[in-house]
């Protein structure tokens, strides 16, 4: 009971409950064991662990598995048995006395720990989602978050944790996100009272997806700005955290803190959160080109991203190329993808930089330039297409886009020579930021540095460890005996 149990899958065809529900079954009982233990120990990398073996199993769960759990688990007729297994479907009676036949010939033990009947709770949802009954998960889902409301333990703050996360998806499947805002933050501030701080995490992403579900930018950046500070607990909520943030300050026309955080985002996600990784590159790829950069062919060609990532790339060679009527016809083109990535009024953004990338193409190509050609080159459809590109290029030269000059009388635009730009401070500048980017990496790649705990003791003997432990006494007693004096 005391030792982590490795999960291996047993050989058996996939058509035979009697042979495969057995060892899922067996899987379930041995994290239970592992759940009881950490309890027990107050070893919260054990309820860790137990978490990590559930998803491995959750392709595997059966209506007569839990079933057959649950009566190990829990006390058959009480209320938490009950509510439970009214949201499991029956089975066919063969099906149902092979697992009672089963669970019989277990040592049958009954459980009352706070951990193990939220474990219970987790792995109803779990299967209820995977089987799309989403009301019922409704339901699940807020009679488990009542039941944590009532249970203060440090050992359940993982498994709330992932409650919490399935709370939200069931909502949010179902079209009724906006219902439960009010109740997560009722959850957060008890997480914060309660110094549960991967709760904090989980809730404090919950909420800000919550607000930016329905485009409340503004109530999400109070809310984030207003909530308590701590060290980041789990490398995927801070992906999330960073990849929100991200979003909120490209709304806020914040793109330089917005590119940085969606970048770092993609780059702690895991290999396997490809899909992630795809939203985090859609909208960094619109902030490098809303702040005039152009991403490399490279970043569109990584495995598993160049289908999802094709009408990005089509839109950045129209914005590199400065060609507004391709601009137009990229846009329409994939506006349906556009829309389901909600980037549609970012992309509306980007026409004014399309315009100053042609305009600057034209200003290193013509050093004299009639601004009735720059209207035609820019492809502008306006009503006086002339104007518009004087007014263009006068906003240019006013924002050091092109160093130009116009000449109204005659009306055209004459272009200055191209100094050298190594006589500037422009090559101090990005070395320095290629400086400051490699010292941020070292700083994290040291600070995540993690080690097991008590490794230094694992290894000694017992004389060695008797001996330690003698000399601990020995120090304690003699500075017991100074506080003495000092009094």
């Amino acid at each position: 009971m005391t030792q982590d149990v490795e999960m291996k899958e047993l050989a058996a065809p996939s058509n035979s409950v009697a042979s495969s529900s057995p060892s899922t079954l067996q899987h379930l009982k041995e994290i239970a064991s592992l759940i009881e233990t950490g309890a027990y120990a107050r070893e919260v990398r054990r309820i860790v662990r137990a978490v990590r073996l559930t998803v491995a199993l959750r392709r595997k769960l059966k209506p007569s598995v839990l079933s057959a759990f649950l009566n190990f688990l829990l006390t058959p007729g009480s209320e938490v048995h009950s509510r439970l297994s009214s949201y499991l479907p029956k089975e066919d009676e063969h099906d149902m006395e092979v697992d009672t036949a089963t669970s019989a010939s277990q040592a049958s033990a009954k459980h009352s720990l706070p951990e193990l009947e939220i474990y219970c709770y987790l792995l109803v949802l779990i299967f209820l989602i995977d089987q799309k009954r989403y009301n019922e998960a409704k339901a699940c889902s807020a009679a488990s978050i009542a039941r944590l409301k009532n249970v203060n333990r440090r050992t359940v703050d993982v498994l709330a944790a992932r409650l919490y996360f399935y709370y939200s998806l069931s909502y949010e499947l179902t079209g009724d996100l906006a219902e439960i805002r009010g109740n997560l933050l009722a959850l957060h501030r008890i997480a914060t009272l309660r110094h549960d701080e991967l709760g904090q995490e989980t809730l404090l992403n919950l909420l800000l997806r919550n607000y930016l579900h329905y485009n409340l930018y503004d109530q999400a950046e109070k809310l984030r700005s207003k909530a308590p500070r701590f060290e980041a607990h789990s490398n995927q909520q801070f992906c999330r955290y960073l990849f929100y943030l991200g979003k909120i300050r490209t709304i806020q026309l914040e793109y330089t803190d917005a590119r940085e955080s969606l970048l770092q985002a993609a780059r702690k996600a895991p290999a396997a959160a490809l899909g992630f990784r795809v939203q985090c590159n859609k909208w960094a790829i619109i902030v490098r080109l809303l702040l005039g950069e152009i991403p490399e062919r490279t970043l569109f060609m990584q495995k598993g991203m160049e289908k999802a990532l094709r009408p990005y790339f089509e839109l950045t060679n129209a914005v590199r190329i400065g060609d507004l009527g391709l601009f137009r016809s990229v846009a329409e083109k994939f506006s349906t993808t556009f829309s389901a990535d909600r980037t549609n009024n970012l992309i509306v953004r980007l026409r004014h930089n399309v315009i100053r990338t042609g305009l600057r193409n034209i200003s290193i190509s013509y050093s004299r330039i009639s601004l009735a050609d720059v209207a035609k080159k820019l492809r502008l459809d306006s009503a006086n297409p002339v104007a518009d590109a004087e007014s263009i290029v006068a906003k240019a030269i006013r924002d050091d886009a092109i160093d130009a000059t116009i000449d109204h009388a005659n009306g055209w635009m004459l272009s200055k020579e191209t100094g050298d730009i190594y006589s500037t401070n422009e090559p101090q500048i990005a070395f320095n930021s290629r400086i400051a980017f490699c010292l941020n990496m070292h700083n994290e790649a040291v600070r995540a540095l993690r080690f097991p705990p008590n490794s230094h003791k694992e290894k000694e003997s017992a004389d060695k460890r008797r001996e330690r432990q003698q000399q601990e006494q020995e120090l304690a007693k003699h500075i017991a005996e100074e506080d003495d004096d000092e009094f």
